[in-house]
């Protein structure tokens, strides 16, 4: 980031709107009119509908500015919204990004915010079309809308795993949440004594992984050419129990998961030891990971059964049965949302 500091004041909101619509680039044909104008107008494709999110980043309650990048916080607040586009198996198209901006901000650091989002918006090929900025008596909070499309009555939701589904997870799982212990322990460290130096070269992966997620459309597009049909699916925001739990609420089942099956990093492994702390109960709590949990009918097994990035962890059961974790030892036990709430203590 440039050393030049810059009020906010010295240019006004108009002037700082006007800053950030130059580093904007259109890629989708639906945006009809984008920022500069009292609302946007955005134009569906014909037999679509039109998916919506909206997710809130608040300072000192989803992120820490002490170890998190402004660039990499615009990046993530695009890619948690888009996450959230593609657990509808719907395509993002659009974005609408609100800032309430502490007095302490400067010009160049909200335009370092909104390189992060520029990144983003190119790689998941979403239009910024419009949004507000005021300001934040308190720390930094991010309201970041997402819209896409998906075709009529394609839209994957929470609600139709059925008994005897695959329950399937992309990617691997508790990095997020141990790389927010390495940075919380390397913030402790520096508070104690300024003139240390954080030492995150060994933890990469994980530190990323908190730092910088993506979302999984890669994934969206790969069913779809794999003639893959989830019949529900949620992105794990919250954690792997927590959305698991949603399903089987949503869909009205209960699921057993299998412990062997849970996929991470050897990384996970390596730092969950070094906190001693469980690798199983990372995995399952953590959140932030952003991937996704799907279901699909048995009888797509052949489909996915060897897929570099996907795991098969469990099998979605009766609802009397609830949701289990089956051990290696062979003990069923419970699951428990353990994850992530909003208006926890």
């Amino acid at each position: 980031m440039s050393e030049q500091v810059t009020p906010l004041n010295q240019v006004g909101e108009i002037g700082l709107i006007r800053l950030i619509q130059d580093t904007i680039t259109l890629h989708q044909p639906s945006t009809v009119l984008g920022i500069g104008d009292d609302a946007a107008i955005v134009a569906p494709p014909a037999e679509h509908e039109v998916v919506v999110s909206t997710d809130l980043l608040v300072e000192g309650v989803h992120f820490d500015l002490m170890f998190c990048p402004l660039k990499h916080l615009g990046y993530k607040a695009v890619a948690v919204n888009v996450s959230d586009i593609a657990a509808m198996n719907a395509l993002p198209t659009q974005i609408t990004v609100s800032l309430a901006l502490p007095a302490r901000f400067s010009v160049e650091a909200v335009q370092e915010f909104y390189e992060g989002v520029r990144l983003a918006s190119e790689a998941y090929r979403v239009d910024v079309i419009g949004g507000d900025t005021t300001a934040s008596r308190a720390g930094l909070v991010i309201s970041v809308t997402a819209m896409g499309t998906v075709a009529r009555g394609k839209a994957v939701r929470r609600s139709g795993a059925k008994v005897n589904d695959l329950i399937c997870v992309t990617g691997d799982l508790g990095g997020a949440y141990l790389g927010l212990q390495i940075l919380e322990r390397e913030k402790q460290a520096y508070l104690a004594d300024p003139e240390t130096q954080p030492n995150l070269a060994a933890y990469d992966y994980v530190v990323q992984r908190q730092l910088r997620p993506e979302a999984r459309m890669d994934v969206v597009h790969m069913l779809h050419d794999m003639e893959v049909v989830p019949t529900s699916m949620i992105d794990i925001s919250d954690g792997l129990a927590s959305e698991i739990m949603h399903l089987c609420a949503a869909s009205g089942v209960g699921a057993t998961i299998f412990s062997d099956r849970l996929p991470a990093d050897q990384q996970v492994y390596d730092v969950a030891d070094e906190f001693r702390l469980d690798p199983v109960m990372c995995v399952l709590n953590g959140g932030e990971d952003y991937e996704l949990l799907f279901t699909v009918p048995l009888t797509d097994f052949d489909k996915l059964k060897n897929h570099p990035d996907i795991t098969i962890i469990g099998k979605v059961t009766e609802a009397s049965e609830g949701a289990i974790l089956a051990t290696k030892g062979g003990n069923a036990v419970p699951l428990r949302a353990q994850g992530w709430s909003h208006f926890g203590k």
